[in-house]
């Protein structure tokens, strides 16, 4: 990338980190963001040399004809200005991950899925720590895969959370091991239609080869009718049936059938995090371990001890006998029907947030007599009202942010009541991310958690 001249499109944590990558390659640099605000980063990029423009209305003074590539921050959709005058120019748009599969020689191994990838994807790194490998676990979680990517060599392993809007971006990503935890609608206001968004997925695994090793759910409907057209080793986990092979549950025993052998990993009662979806988590990860060479007793050392992830149906404490648990990760309705599921009753639910356009049929559904109450914030709660009273649920109440959410379950609560903040929606709006939000319910529930210890 010497000497190229790359636009940088937007300064977050992927832009930023593919900025200081290109600077040690002797790139010249452009970079676009459409928030004036954002003009405040510039202090973490100080001693890079870069030619910035900040808002819609400085696109005009980009040279549009002298660029050879624009690498695009995962969140900016492909109708803004800004990619709308690079089609016209024909500059080739590509996306951080992408980037980073072409100056890397370092192992990928590359998660996604609709829910269930944050979980994987620590998981994969905690077993490949505990072996002993060089790895850096990267994607959305961390600095940025480009950076990484720049700072890794070929022993090296890259755990890369990966999602739709940065596999929408790729044309020869090919990692070595592909997971695809689940497939269900989500993010449809971003990439418009349900087809779109399957496509995006699937680039997880369309440029894969019989030297590599795809990951798959064989209970989602979507990801075994694709399967055909896969041409990796493919592993497959079940946490419903026996399979002829792959990764499965038999007499309470997870095992990994394959080329006539059957190996066993652990007893689904060790597995620390509790809940279907997470004993799904736990086989995709074990399946990217067992990819790579590492052993079963490693797999299964890591599966006993790992609590699971912030934001993910994480325990924030205990109070009057209320536990209280942050799910601020369920940004869509079937993360958080998972999280429904996970929780025994009764449960008092916070919900609401962005609208992506999601319906909330199936979430409604998912109360099945466990959610005694719903405390609705955010942009769509008037569409999960109005859902919850189709299905005849009507024990609901609004608030107009988190604080208020918080002391309206402290008010309704009673001993063995369990709370939990699983918002079926983005955090957008009110919030920069749901790490933002999940810490804010946490501070929360500890500051009235507090008073309450006062008044006893």
């Amino acid at each position: 990338m010497e000497n190229k001249n790359i636009l940088v499109i937007g300064l977050g944590v992927s832009g930023i980190a593919c900025i200081k990558g290109l600077s040690t390659m002797g790139a010249n640099l452009y970079v676009f963001d459409e928030s004036i605000q954002s003009v405040e980063k510039l202090k973490e990029l100080e001693n890079i040399k870069a030619e910035y423009f900040f808002g819609n209305n400085e696109i005009d003074k980009i040279h549009f004809e002298g660029l050879d590539l624009a690498i695009k921050s995962p969140g900016i959709k492909y109708e803004v200005p800004i990619i709308q005058k690079l089609k016209e120019n024909n500059i080739k748009i590509i996306s951080d991950i992408e980037a980073a599969y072409k100056i890397t020689e370092a192992t990928i191994v590359s998660i996604t899925g609709t829910n269930g990838k944050t979980t994987t994807t620590t998981l994969v790194g905690e077993i490949v720590k505990e072996s002993g490998k060089n790895f850096k676990v990267t994607g959305n979680i961390g600095y940025g895969m480009f950076y990484d990517a720049l700072n890794s060599n070929k022993n090296d392993i890259l755990v890369a959370e990966v999602s739709s809007f940065q596999l929408a971006g790729t044309y020869e990503y090919k990692p070595f091991i592909s997971i695809i935890t689940n497939i269900t609608p989500d993010h449809l206001d971003y990439h418009l239609t349900l087809e779109n968004y399957v496509e995006a997925k699937f680039k997880n695994v369309i440029n894969q080869d019989e030297n590599d090793y795809a990951i798959l759910n064989y209970e989602d409907e979507t990801i075994r009718n694709y399967s055909d057209k896969i041409k990796a080793n493919k592993i497959f986990f079940s946490a419903r049936q026996s399979l002829e092979s792959g990764i499965f549950v038999e007499d309470g025993k997870m095992i990994f059938k394959h080329d006539g052998k059957t190996e066993f990993i652990i007893n689904t009662k060790d597995i620390f995090i509790p809940g279907t979806h997470n004993l799904e988590n736990a086989m995709a990860a074990a399946g990217a371990a067992l990819a790579l060479g590492i052993d079963a007793d490693t797999i299964a050392l890591v599966l006993k001890n790992f609590k699971g992830v912030e934001h993910r149906l994480e325990f924030c404490g205990e109070f009057n006998d209320v536990k209280f648990y942050n799910d601020s990760k369920g940004t869509n309705p079937d993360a958080s029907i998972k999280a429904v599921q996970g929780i025994e009753k009764p449960i008092i639910l916070i919900a609401g947030g962005y609208d992506k356009k999601s319906l909330y049929d199936d979430f409604i559904k998912a109360f099945d007599d466990k959610v005694k109450a719903l405390v609705l914030l955010g942009q769509t709660a008037d569409d999960i009202d109005k859902c919850a009273r189709k299905y005849g649920f009507t024990n609901i109440y609004h608030v107009s942010n988190m604080d208020e959410a918080v002391r309206k379950c402290f008010e309704l609560s009673i001993k063995g009541d369990n709370v939990v903040l699983s918002p079926a929606c983005a955090s957008w709006g009110m919030y920069p991310n749901y790490e933002v939000r999940g810490r804010d319910f946490k501070e929360r529930v500890n500051y009235y958690g507090g008073i309450s210890k006062e008044i006893q």
